[in-house]
């Protein structure tokens, strides 16, 4: 891999995400395609590692045969109010929308308001899932789930409620409602031990925490629980490496999380990975960033992502990779 074809990008966000307004990455080419690196700013670089070995495997490896040619996504709802949150569920066009909770700028009653107008606008049959990004304590965590399950007329799951598996297990022993586990499991030293079967009901995997399609195959059957693959919130580049996870699961029985392009105010590329009545259609390599000229980002911010993409290919285990 020539760390010449590194190319930066900076995106725009249609609404606030993990503090951030603008989307920051590096796409790199090699000779099975195009991989991106784009861990956000709160990962050291030992926890930047992964994220490396992601975009190498797709940019020189290339990700295993796929077992679907369509995986079925689910909306992504962000801290809005009640009308474009039912707004944003209606134009998806998919049947499971997924609600972020739990936030500072939004109050209980507020996620419930926004919670029940999803549930409006996918009727009876649509799926509801909510995400608390672990910002709940045990007690609080099994009241407010009581709370969301009324708003939506029955939760398909919470995600990651808790921050630890001991609270997550002690929720779950508390609720009808399932558990999903995916800080639990992607900010693990080491996601290929960590016991979630008693903690979870579902396992959220995410490629790039992860360390590669391969890796995140490897940590779903040790996990032993049903998966959904979630994005980062890539560009279509990184998220085509998520959408290659979730064709070559052997099972897939839930909506996965890679609708979120939407998210975005722009993509690297024309063939963005956008779904079509609630479904992607897998790609057996990442889209070429044609429309990179418009997102590329400036010097500064190039500057700083080259000087940690450098650090991060600089360590033992990249000698190999960059000599």
């Amino acid at each position: 891999m020539d760390l010449a074809t590194a190319r930066v990008y900076a995106i725009g966000l249609r609404n606030r995400f993990r503090g951030i307004t603008v989307r920051e990455g590096v796409l790199l080419h090699g000779q099975a395609g195009w991989g991106e690196f784009c861990p956000f700013g709160d990962y050291s670089d030992d926890e930047c590692v992964p994220w490396l070995r992601s975009a190498l495997e797709a940019a020189e490896r290339g990700w295993p045969a796929p077992l679907r040619d369509r995986v079925r996504v689910n909306a992504t709802v962000p801290v809005v109010g009640p009308q474009e949150a039912y707004d944003i569920a209606v134009e998806s066009g998919c049947r499971t929308a997924k609600i972020k909770v739990a936030d500072a700028r939004s109050t209980h009653v507020e996620d419930c308001e926004r919670v029940a107008a999803v549930r409006d606008a996918l009727g009876a049959g649509g799926a509801i899932r909510v995400d608390a990004n672990g910002a709940w304590e045990t007690d609080a965590a099994v009241s407010a789930i009581a709370d969301l399950d009324r708003a939506a007329g029955g939760l398909e799951y919470v995600e990651q409620p808790c921050p630890t598996i001991e609270e997550l297990a002690a929720v779950r022993r508390r609720t009808h409602v399932r558990i999903a586990a995916d800080e639990s499991i992607r900010r693990a030293e080491d996601p290929m031990k960590v016991a979630v079967s008693g903690a979870a009901d579902v396992a959220v995997l995410k490629v790039a925490p992860l360390g590669g399609v391969r890796r995140a195959l490897e940590v779903a059957e040790s996990c032993g629980l049903p998966c959904v693959v979630s994005s980062a919130v890539e560009s279509s580049v990184g998220l085509a490496a998520e959408l290659a996870l979730a064709a070559a699961l052997p099972e897939l029985d839930f909506a996965c999380g890679l609708g979120t392009t939407s998210l975005l105010s722009a993509d690297v590329t024309a063939s963005s990975l956008t779904p079509v009545d609630g479904e992607l259609t897998v790609r057996t390599q990442a889209p070429e960033p044609d429309l990179f000229g418009y997102v590329a980002a400036d010097r500064v911010t190039r500057d700083r992502w080259l000087d940690r993409l450098h650090r991060v290919a600089g360590r033992r285990e990249f000698v190999d990779e960059f000599r």
